[in-house]
């Protein structure tokens, strides 16, 4: 099995996963990347069971629209049921590294305001230890070299994302050579920093559930 057949695989069965969560008024959490794209494209088979979708990303969000789905504006939408999202990488704690896309802050806003985070990715995504994958931090522009020199302060080695804007019009640091085993103070101590509008570690709200594509099926991971 292809780890793209993974991904349609996981994708599929994240949305029997949620069927029964859904009611006509439901409002679905909905992210970006590869992974979420499979998603977006089974979703909208059942396009009929739920009301719309918020979008993590202007790249999810004409995805959607392209498969006739409702897009609703996040400041809209007071309750979610379920928000449906990839990783770059897992552990065993279901603490997650995102932002690979660019899109980690919109999903965290997203990912907040849901009851269920279903996290879906492919087996390569699961680690002993978070780290291997550069953790993405969204900086403020101007203080992209203050926050790139604390990084290091941390044992990080930050490299820009040159080239690439966040949707909020933001820079991306990738870094690089972080052994992340205490990743819920991580988190906090990386958006104390001043500068940083958040980082990739989803930890202190990770996934609530994984669905991992392997080459025999899709395992279901809970703590």
């Amino acid at each position: 099995m292809t780890q793209d057949e993974m991904k349609k695989a996981v994708a599929e069965a994240a949305v029997e996963y949620i069927k029964p969560k859904l009611t006509e008024d439901s409002i679905v959490g909905v992210g970006t990347g590869s992974t979420a794209n499979f998603f977006i494209d089974a979703l909208a088979e059942i396009k009929h069971m739920f009301e719309g979708a918020v979008a993590s990303s202007e790249a999810t969000a004409e995805r959607l629209k392209g498969h006739g789905i409702e897009v609703f504006d996040m400041n809209s939408v007071s309750e979610m049921e379920v928000y449906v999202d990839g990783a770059d990488e897992f552990d065993s704690g279901l603490n997650l590294v995102k932002g690979g896309g660019g899109a980690l802050t919109r999903e965290k806003i997203v990912a907040a305001v849901a009851k269920e985070f279903v996290c879906i990715v492919d087996s390569s995504k699961k680690v002993d230890v978070l780290g291997e994958f550069p953790l993405p931090v969204e900086v403020i522009p101007m203080a992209r070299s203050q926050v790139a020199r604390e990084l290091v302060k941390l044992d990080g080695m930050p490299e820009w994302r040159q080239g690439f804007v966040t949707d909020n019009g933001n820079l991306i640091l990738d870094v690089h050579d972080l052994e992340i085993m205490r990743p819920k103070e991580l988190e906090k101590q990386l958006n104390n920093i001043v500068g940083v509008v958040t980082n990739g570690l989803f930890a202190n709200r990770g996934a609530d559930v994984v669905l991992m594509g392997t080459e025999s099926g899709v395992e279901t991971i809970k703590l």
